[in-house]
């Protein structure tokens, strides 16, 4: 199966999210995230988590639909049409200007 980009984003409840929960859902699928962001914004009473992932779409299925069922998340997902592989058409690009190397 072809592995893609992908990111998915959570919104936690403060009061309601298993947080320890979320972080172990989280590490067992910790061989296809790549990066994390994690923010709290206590004036809304929520923590906020950016994955950004390079697994299949079933793997990302995964995880989402079991972040999902815990009580007080959100999840939302995306990922890119099709792969993109390193060194390939576009490397070293940047995305703010297509055509010319990045600096």
């Amino acid at each position: 199966m072809e592995k893609r980009l992908g990111c998915i984003t959570l919104i936690l409840e403060r009061q309601r999210a298993d947080v320890p929960a979320v972080n172990e859902r989280i590490s067992q699928f910790s061989d296809s995230v790549i990066g994390r962001l994690g923010l709290p914004y206590p004036d809304r009473g929520v923590n906020i988590i950016t994955l950004i992932v390079d697994c299949t779409v079933e793997r990302l299925s995964a995880l989402t639909g079991q972040l999902g069922r815990l009580p007080g998340i959100q999840v939302k997902s995306l990922m890119a049409k099709e792969p993109r592989p390193a060194g390939g058409p576009g490397a070293g690009r940047s995305a703010d200007a297509p055509g010319q190397a990045a600096e």
